[in-house]
């Protein structure tokens, strides 16, 4: 890291035990992710309990060069589960790896590309025989049948209205299983 790690303890007073934990975390993030410039870890007990324990919330703040910084917080939960500032340290340090991961993957490429399903222009309608066809954007006419229309929307459809589909291979060529129609910001 470039910039020395930072812990801060609010309303709980400093504890070398759980500095070292914070410490432990970081080095385990640097040795998957060597590229983290600096790491700022607050430490709190936002609620004091007489019955019960406490609660412990972790917030996290990393640097990463040429990305968004991650910001990480772990509130006390319902469940009781932070009760314990070693697990909450450890879920929020979690969490943090995956982003991390998540970010390598986006640099790295793996990320899945998620093509937008295909588009088209209502060419025909025949509401008599509950069915249309659409003029692909690649020339070709895809029969689709009303029930294929989503939300039921069949009937507001226009002949030469942007809709978006899902095709498949039909008896007498292709068909249209899904038609929804483009929003506003259609993307051709």
């Amino acid at each position: 890291m470039q910039v020395p790690l930072q812990v801060v303890f609010e309303h709980i007073a400093h504890v070398d035990s759980i500095q070292e934990r914070v410490r432990s975390e970081v080095e385990k993030l640097e040795q998957f992710y060597d590229r983290v410039t600096s790491v700022r870890v607050v430490i709190g007990r936002p609620q004091h309990r007489h019955h019960k324990g406490d609660t412990y919330s972790v917030r996290l703040h990393l640097t990463v060069p040429d990305a968004a910084d991650i910001a990480i917080s772990r509130e006390p939960a319902a469940t009781g589960r932070h009760e314990d500032v070693h697990v909450t340290i450890a879920d929020a340090f979690d969490a943090a790896r995956r982003q991390l991961q998540d970010l390598v993957r986006k640099r790295q490429g793996q990320v899945k590309a998620h093509e937008a399903p295909p588009h088209g222009v209502v060419k025909t309608l025949v509401p008599e025989q509950d069915h249309g066809f659409i003029a692909s954007a690649d020339g070709r006419e895809i029969y689709f049948h009303r029930n294929s229309v989503a939300d039921g929307r069949f009937d507001s459809l226009e002949v030469g209205q942007q809709v978006r589909f899902s095709e498949t291979v039909g008896d007498k060529g292709p068909q249209a299983t899904f038609v929804r129609p483009a929003g506003k910001h259609h993307v051709s």
